[in-house]
């Protein structure tokens, strides 16, 4: 085709780049990418140009890959995208583009009349069940109470899931998290009836679950009748009702209960150190007294984490000199100062921005042999990234790793976070190459901040590395992954990956924004590819068309 066709083309044919919707009254089989051909190809009008002419859409997308040199050491990433060069837009049915726990979940859809039923669809499925399956299945998706315990039921019974604590705990969780109690208490009484005894974890996951609901009095009543759970009412069980209360702020009622079953229960330490931490979190250090005087008095020796509790509660009640003075009369006491007591001071010159003050405290620490532990590091690498003190923090870090404390994966993400939005990304890069040496599993969170700051500063060949990386890490790329490729490729000129990149997108069965899409589609034109992007214009035609039949058949009930 000469340019001077394509320009005509152009003009007459081409629907405005910004404007893809479902046409009212058209058809589209959603089991395919392409819609059902049934237009006739016949030649473009020279002139009547409010004449809509017909195109012959199929040979434009078939000769994409044929605009778009390639040379032998020409590659996008490393590894290589793939088959990005296909002649022609693959046909792919729904399925292709579905997780096993979406084709899992899409089973209760269906409306079958009884469980057996259920279960025979659930079985011609053909997943491979895993925990991490069955967990995503109850955890997302729109599933009622009574469709998690049946798909559960099925589950337990497949080779690859065991009936045993840890499976009971995804679907407890998961209950719980929605609101189905009454299903949830019964999947507890349901595990002494297989004589899986519950833990503490089990009595947490749905204690914890009822205070979440703020149906505290059902949770208090859980506890009085453990005995139903094959589980019994003292110190373990009642710390767990505590710490759930507390944790959950309400700190009153779990003084009240203390007070209530005291004579009861036998207390510990821990008893009441949970509710003088619950009393020092709302910095109320005259219930923190009233606690401590009422731990003495039944003979209870305050420890080290008692003080570390009782110096936060200062700090938080703006009352750092007297924490300060409290601190030097344990030293002077010659009590044994643990991490805790360290890091409650610690935190309470860094909340207030005095972060040299707290490093001043850190190294009393190292002198005294006292073994900083995670929180120490996350309190203060956090601090000096919030006023930009990054090579202090890195070097924080690397005393961490060096001590052999292993970041969890939330902990890498809350130092990327502050990192990645300011300044060059070698800092970032440095937190997350050490994290992967040390064997830190990455976020996808991670990962996407790390794109899109590359993305933004058009760092391509280190954005593809991380690209590859991510791939390599199990996660698989999403609209957002595309569209941060898409635009560092297009901010620096490269605009035939760019191409490549959409493409490959389209395939997978992700459409990227009309804003990225307008944004190529400027860029090759402002280049006189004019034909290229002609060509992207009608897959991206294909690709939203599919889109927005999907979207519709999702409203409709149809879960692909």
């Amino acid at each position: 085709m000469s340019f001077m066709g394509l320009h005509t083309c152009w003009r007459y044919a081409s629907p405005s780049f910004r404007h893809y919707s479902l046409p009212k009254g058209s058809f589209y089989s959603i089991s395919t990418l392409t819609p059902s051909s049934s237009n006739e190809n016949g030649p473009l009008p020279e002139s009547h140009s409010d004449q809509q002419p017909q195109i012959d859409e199929s040979h434009i997308l078939n000769q994409l890959s044929d605009i778009l040199p390639v040379h032998d050491n020409q590659s996008v990433h490393n590894p290589p995208i793939g088959n990005l060069m296909d002649n022609h837009l693959q046909t792919r049915a729904v399925d292709g583009f579905l997780q096993p726990e979406d084709k899992l979940r899409g089973v209760f859809l269906q409306k079958l009349c009884s469980k057996s039923a259920i279960e025979s669809t659930l079985t011609n499925v053909y997943v491979e069940l895993t925990i991490d399956i069955l967990a995503k299945v109850v955890n997302r998706g729109s599933l009622d109470g009574e469709a998690m315990v049946t798909f559960f039921n099925w589950a337990v019974k497949q080779p690859n899931i065991s009936k045993d604590l840890d499976s009971y705990h995804v679907i407890l969780k998961a209950l719980g998290r929605r609101k189905y109690f009454k299903h949830m208490v019964d999947m507890l009484c349901d595990m002494s009836k297989w004589g899986i005894i519950p833990t503490s974890e089990t009595l947490f996951i749905v204690m914890d679950s009822f205070i979440r609901a703020r149906q505290v009095s059902k949770a208090i009543q859980i506890f009085y009748n453990l005995e139903d759970y094959a589980l019994e009412r003292g110190s373990e069980t009642f710390n767990i009702l505590l710490r759930c209360l507390c944790q959950r702020s309400h700190v009153g009622t779990a003084c009240s209960l203390l007070n209530k079953m005291k004579g009861k229960v036998p207390f510990n330490s821990m008893t009441y150190n949970l509710v003088i931490g619950g009393w020092s979190k709302f910095g109320r250090i005259s219930e923190v007294e009233r606690n401590l005087e009422a731990m003495v008095e039944i003979g209870l020796d305050p420890d080290s984490l008692t003080y570390s509790y009782i110096l936060e509660g200062l700090g938080r009640a703006e009352q750092i000199d007297d924490a300060v003075k409290i601190f030097r009369e344990l030293e002077e006491m010659g009590c044994m100062l643990t991490a805790e007591v360290y890091n409650a001071m610690i935190s309470n010159f860094t909340s207030v921005g005095n972060i040299d003050e707290g490093l001043i405290y850190y190294n009393q620490m190292l002198r005294s042999n006292c073994s900083p532990n995670m929180d120490t590091y996350i309190r203060l690498i956090s601090a000096l990234l919030k006023v930009r003190r990054v090579a202090e923090a890195i070097e924080l870090y690397d005393e961490m790793l060096n001590r052999g404390i292993v970041p969890t994966t939330g902990v890498v993400t809350s130092f990327m976070e502050p990192l990645c939005g300011y300044g060059p990304p070698h800092a970032a890069l440095i937190i997350y190459k050490k994290a992967r040496k040390v064997g830190c599993k990455v976020s996808m969170t991670t990962y996407k901040l790390l794109l899109l700051r590359l993305s933004r500063l058009g760092k391509c060949g280190m954005l593809f590395d991380i690209w590859a990386q991510m791939q390599d890490s199990g996660y698989s790329s999403d609209t957002e992954v595309f569209e941060y490729i898409i635009n560092g490729l297009c901010s620096i000129g490269k605009l035939e990956n760019a191409v490549l990149v959409m493409e490959e997108s389209l395939q997978m069965g992700f459409c990227p924004s009309r804003l990225t899409c307008s944004k190529l589609n400027k860029k090759l034109l402002a280049s006189n590819k004019v034909e290229m992007a002609y060509k992207l214009l009608l897959k991206i035609k294909v690709a939203r068309k599919y889109e927005n039949a999907r979207t519709y058949w999702r409203a409709k009930g149809w879960h692909f």
